[in-house]
């Protein structure tokens, strides 16, 4: 199973810790990426057991590797359902693991427009053979809906002057660039917080590209039917929305986070977080991978 790695999986011992791995178990990476995750827990299990791994980005695919006990499927996890049927697990899976973070490679990559540390053309999909740019989105969204997308995705307190400054921007040809969108927003930006601020604009523009926060929410919805009784979800977050949603709905069962109890006072939820406060990862690893200082993982049983 040797293989160059692109991505170093955050919180990897307490998620394998968390899935309570059964060697003839099933289980389901709904974030390949790298194969991190992956590699880790196909090691773990037997001959009769098995993981399925999705990813939408066709590189993450075209490094999977060899394994008897693995299967890959190139597919967005808002169709989880869709492929336990197929496969014909659905009800079996005896965990689910979801890394919502994005891989080494897609920063490191220049061609995807992830990262504003090159000047590259500003695209951000993760599944580039669909789907709109991020330029395609900055040069069609009204100014109102942009403005909305860096308040609430990237918690950026400039958001209404930048999506102002991107809209006239369109006159001259628009934003196509990483570099260029980098440019527009550094008047905006607090010189002390550059680069976090500016990581807040793009994080927002890429998950409004990719339609992350209602992927997420699918994929909660479907673990419900996928996962048997007893089944573990496992779910490392990155920023506050991701976090509060995944909290949300182990305890409640919906990402409101409103709880419905049935005539006895009892709750209806569908799951049981197995704690109240989320797992981080420890200075040891910080230290080693960086980008896990914002790593959460919250873990629920299916009742």
């Amino acid at each position: 199973m040797e293989q160059e790695v692109y991505h170093i999986p955050a919180l990897l011992p307490q998620s394998l810790e968390a899935l309570d791995l059964k060697p003839d178990g099933i289980y389901i990476d709904a974030t390949l990426g790298g194969g991190g995750h992956s590699r880790a827990i196909a090691e773990l299990l037997s001959p009769e057991g098995h993981l399925y791994s999705l990813d939408r980005d066709s590189d993450a695919i075209a490094r999977v590797f060899a394994d008897e006990r693995f299967t890959a499927i190139h597919g967005d996890f808002r169709y989880l359902s869709n492929y336990c049927d197929y496969y014909g697990i659905t009800g079996r899976v005896d965990g689910i693991l979801a890394d919502l973070g994005v891989s080494f490679h897609h920063f490191d990559d220049a061609s995807r427009g992830f990262s504003f540390r090159t000047d590259a053309p500003l695209d951000m999909r993760m599944n580039t053979s669909g789907g709109i740019t991020a330029a395609e989105l900055l040069s069609t969204a009204a100014e109102s809906d942009l403005a909305s997308y860096f308040k609430l995705y990237g918690e950026f307190k400039q958001a209404r002057r930048l999506a102002a400054a991107i809209t006239a921007a369109r006159a001259d040809g628009g934003i196509r660039t990483t570099g260029q969108l980098a440019e527009l927003a550094k008047p905006m930006l607090n010189p002390a917080r550059e680069k976090k601020e500016l990581a807040q604009v793009f994080q927002a523009l890429r998950i409004v590209v990719n339609g992350e926060m209602s992927a997420l929410e699918r994929l909660l919805g479907q673990s419900v039917e996928v996962l048997k009784k007893g089944g573990r979800l496992a779910v490392i977050t990155y920023h506050s929305l991701e976090d509060r949603m995944v909290k949300n709905f182990m305890r409640s069962g919906n990402i409101a986070g409103e709880e419905e109890k049935d005539l006895f006072g009892r709750s209806s939820a569908p799951m049981k977080p197995m704690s109240s406060k989320p797992i981080v990862p420890d200075e040891a690893e910080i230290e080693t991978n960086p980008r896990s200082r914002s790593a959460k993982l919250r873990v629920a049983i299916k009742l």
